[in-house]
């Protein structure tokens, strides 16, 4: 199987983004543009496919900056709104192709149709919104997206499951505190993994900077790039230089050949 894709860096920030809002954090003010942060998401592509994982509030923006045309699908990892809250920004896709298939587990779909009913509306359905087709998964059942196996692998982000994803040796995994031994096999030795890092203090629902370490050399890929960044991580450059070899502080708008 080709395994030749490209993955980019659409957001590597928490859920506010770096800078924060009225921060005058010292990061926050920084001037690198490493140091800016949208939230979470990447930009899978490979034969003509764009697939992305998780549509937060930046998704518009992201798709601008890196000249996404078409669509092919979206993999949500769970339902928080810094991963959902841009569902509504696939309407030009969606007039221009159709339905967007969307894969998800079903607790996460429950959850978007409370939040965005107007979109999931049978009768007297809005004209103007999006229409999704809902693709439901879970970490026991792999699924494909065109021609790529994807195996789900479940993680822990506090008390809430989420899901992560394998395919052709890249791990994409975000909001992860805990996660089991049998769902770790899943993903021993891959060539190349992403992986939630907070801060460097530990935190009760995310990997901070040594659990994130810790679990790259469990996992023994090629290359591993920290994402899902806060603003207390440090700077960008300044924390690059105190990582292993292999491992990575990704930033926006970064691209990763696999």
């Amino acid at each position: 199987m080709n395994t030749d894709f490209t993955v980019t860096f659409l957001g590597t920030g928490t859920s506010q983004g770096v800078p924060v809002i009225g921060s005058d954090h010292p990061v926050c003010k920084s001037t690198d543009p490493k140091d800016k942060r949208l939230r979470v998401s990447v930009l899978l592509q490979w034969n003509n496919n764009n697939y992305v994982i998780d549509c937060g509030p930046d998704f518009r923006y992201q798709m601008l900056r890196e000249n996404v045309t078409h669509l092919d699908g979206i993999l949500l990892t769970h339902e928080h709104s810094d991963h959902t809250a841009g569902i509504d920004d696939i309407r030009p896709f969606y007039f221009k192709q159709g339905n967007i298939p969307f894969y998800a587990h079903k607790r996460v779909f429950d959850s978007l149709h409370d939040r965005f009913a107007y979109i999931f509306e049978i009768e007297n359905k809005y004209p103007g919104a999006p229409t999704l087709d809902e693709i439901e998964i879970d970490k026991t059942t792999s699924f494909t997206i065109a021609d790529k196996k994807v195996i789900p692998v479940e993680a822990m982000h506090n008390n809430l499951p989420v899901l992560g994803f394998y395919l052709d040796g890249f791990t994409y995994l975000t909001d992860v505190k805990t996660i089991a031994e049998e769902e770790i096999k899943k993903i021993k030795n891959s060539k190349v993994l992403v992986i939630n890092a907070l801060r460097e203090e530990e935190h009760y629902s995310h990997f901070n900077l040594k659990e994130a370490l810790d679990f790259i050399e469990m996992v023994n890929p090629e290359r591993a790039y920290l994402t899902h960044i806060s603003h207390l991580m440090g700077f960008h450059e300044e924390v690059s230089k105190k990582l292993p070899e292999h491992v990575f502080l990704a930033y926006d708008g970064l691209k990763v050949k696999i």
